[in-house]
């Protein structure tokens, strides 16, 4: 009787009428809202089983299960149709997963070692996309498209599988040159009956000319047959030099942002904004996102440069590749963020910027630092209006940050003309906002909660977490989930600010949750938790 009940409850709320969670944030837009109802307000992540790589049954509250998914996860989840897809590490590997939602158990993988590129692009200058991306797998967030699954994976591509997985059983390929590292662990064993991937296409970002920075990240944005994706293209800046590192971008004309063809790969068109190029911060991350302005579609992007573009969006397949007009602009980085007293250029400043460098003018790594920054968040379309905010990689440390309301329906350099209003009280950050009932919420790199009134900006309260956060803040059912790297925060929604819970989930946190229905999935450092009343 108790195994029937059971059975029932793991498989309530997955049948037709589910909703879904196709891609990051949810939907094209990329408001970080989710519809989901009767979400718990706490729960208890129970006792890990390390050797058969779940959480032990019966030990938590509120958990309906947890499986260790990989060594180092970085991606949200995607769901669709009872099917999990969550990208990682593993065994020296770039790993995406396809889980059964009802019970966490492994259905199908894809995993592939790293390609080894070159040390050097730049004469006499090294090349760090070797030793950072061999250690981070697959950092994108899946997307969902009529059973297709797409990402970039950890080899500089853009991968579309079959979202049913291949026929054949899982077959690990050697880890190449990216041997596990000791404090991975050994994985556990891959269970019978699990069958590898079907890859339908790749498209080869390095190719075309792409010298990626750091590591490949973006969520494919899909609109019908068209596939945005970012390319990672940047501009390497050494943490190790005693000063600065002001090389120029390796890769100045290559794309910052492709268009493909769903159904085969070909490459449709890329962007038109050639002057990001030269001007690269750092590198380029920002998920693209869609929207519908005065009857045209639109593709808002957050540039390597610190400027939030709108691209006008394909409407035809051409025959051979074009160009996305660029409808307007905005530059993100306030004026006097940009400020010179010291007689350097732009890009010595920006590295100047990351506390890890010996004379680095932010070696006191406090949020209120000055400095450049680049746009890693999605842009948020809603009501004619595009939220946007300026970040870094955690790692560079603290600084002021700015976050952006723009009218989307103007045209050209949008600057002043788009701006509706701009806040600079929160910290660098790499958070798309979540906006609902006329509020705002975005959580910054230190840490901090940020609610705002979303047509004024004004704010209405803060809340301090007191840890470093990666991620961006979830809203569904009346409650903000935010995980920092110590503990996942649950806040009440609304004016008043009210801590629900604070629980310690065993390991850091990068990914951004997921809830669909009454269930929250939740991705630490190596576990996912499915969560439910």
């Amino acid at each position: 009787m108790k195994k029937i009940i059971l059975l029932a409850l793991t498989t309530a709320g997955w049948g037709a009428a589910s909703k879904d969670w196709p891609e990051y944030a949810g939907s094209p837009c990329k408001n970080l809202v989710a519809e989901a109802r009767n979400l718990p307000d706490s729960f208890a992540p129970g006792e890990k089983d390390s050797m058969k790589g779940v959480i032990v049954p019966g030990s938590g509250s509120n958990v309906l299960w947890g499986v260790r998914t990989s060594s180092l996860t970085y991606p949200s989840p995607t769901i669709v149709g009872g099917k999990i897809f969550t990208g990682g590490k593993e065994a020296g590997l770039g790993v995406l997963k396809c889980l059964d939602a009802r019970d966490g158990r492994l259905l199908w993988q894809y995993a592939e070692p790293f390609h080894k590129f070159p040390n050097e692009i730049q004469k006499g200058v090294r090349y760090n996309f070797n030793i950072v991306t061999v250690n981070l797998g697959v950092c994108a967030t899946a997307t969902w498209s009529e059973g297709r699954v797409l990402f970039v994976n950890n080899r500089c591509e853009v991968v579309c599988l079959d979202a049913e997985g291949g026929a054949e059983p899982y077959v690990a390929p050697a880890p190449g040159v990216s041997p596990p590292k000791k404090g991975d662990g050994p994985p556990p064993a891959t269970p019978s009956g699990v069958r590898g991937a079907k890859v339908l296409w790749k498209f080869d970002l390095w190719a075309q000319g792409v010298r990626p920075c750091d590591g490949c990240n973006g969520s494919p944005l899909v609109d019908g047959d068209f596939v945005y994706v970012v390319t990672s293209n940047g501009t390497d800046r050494e943490p190790g030099v005693a000063f600065y590192d002001d090389r120029p971008t390796p890769a100045p004309d290559a794309p910052n942002l492709v268009v493909l063809d769903k159904q085969t790969g070909r490459l449709l068109a890329t962007d038109d904004a050639a002057h990001i190029g030269p001007n690269i911060l750092h590198g380029q991350w920002c998920t693209p996102s869609l929207g519908v302005v005065n009857g045209r579609k639109l593709v808002f992007y957050g540039g390597g440069d610190g400027r939030c573009y709108a691209f006008e969006a394909l409407i035809a397949k051409p025959e051979q590749p074009a160009k996305l007009k660029t409808v307007w602009w905005a530059d993100c980085i306030p004026p006097e963020y940009r400020v010179n007293t010291s007689n350097l250029n732009w890009a010595a400043l920006y590295s100047l910027g990351d506390k890890r460098l010996k004379r680095s003018f932010n070696k006191k790594n406090e949020s209120s630092f000055v400095g450049t920054s680049e746009i890693i968040g999605c842009p948020v379309f809603l009501d004619n209006r595009v939220y946007v905010a300026i970040g870094r990689d955690p790692e560079h440390g603290h600084g002021r940050g700015a976050l952006w309301c723009l009218d989307a329906t103007k045209t050209g350099d949008i600057t002043q003309a788009g701006k509706i209003w701009c806040y600079q009280g929160l910290d660098r950050t790499l958070a798309t906002p979540a906006i609902r009932e006329g509020l705002l919420y975005i959580a910054d790199v230190a840490g901090r909660v940020h609610c705002l009134e979303a047509d004024s900006g004004k704010v209405v309260w803060i809340h301090e977490t007191g840890s470093d956060a990666w991620s961006s803040t979830l809203l569904a059912d009346g409650k903000l989930f935010f995980p920092t790297l110590k503990h996942l925060w649950v806040l009440a929604a609304g004016r008043e600010k009210k801590v629900l819970a604070q629980i310690n989930l065993g390991a850091p946190m990068y990914a951004t949750p997921v809830a669909v229905d009454d269930t929250l999935f939740i991705n630490s450092r190596n576990y996912l938790w499915a969560v439910r009343k």
